[in-house]
């Protein structure tokens, strides 16, 4: 139960608790996502995302985008889009 792998995190801002993600897959400001790896599990909702410091409403495959995380992610966790009945 983790959906479409949509990307993995490249990189995470402790302090702001902001994870870098380069896409592989389409992903939009409301969905649903699983961050899943070594000792990380969680989901959420995607609230806020931004590319270069600009909000965005979705991001496409190719791009690195930054989103909010509730919890601490770690460099390699791939990330999942979730579907209605995922959730």
């Amino acid at each position: 139960m983790t959906g479409v792998q949509i990307g993995e995190v490249t990189h995470y801002f402790n302090k702001i608790g902001v994870a870098v993600i380069a896409l592989s897959g389409e992903i939009k400001i409301g969905d649903k996502v699983h961050f899943l790896g070594h000792s990380t599990d969680f989901m959420q909702e995607v609230t806020s995302m931004q590319i270069e410091h600009r909000p965005i409403q979705e991001g496409k495959p190719g791009e690195e985008i930054a989103i909010k995380v509730k919890q601490r992610v770690r460099r390699k966790d791939r990330v999942y889009k979730l579907t209605e009945d995922e959730t």
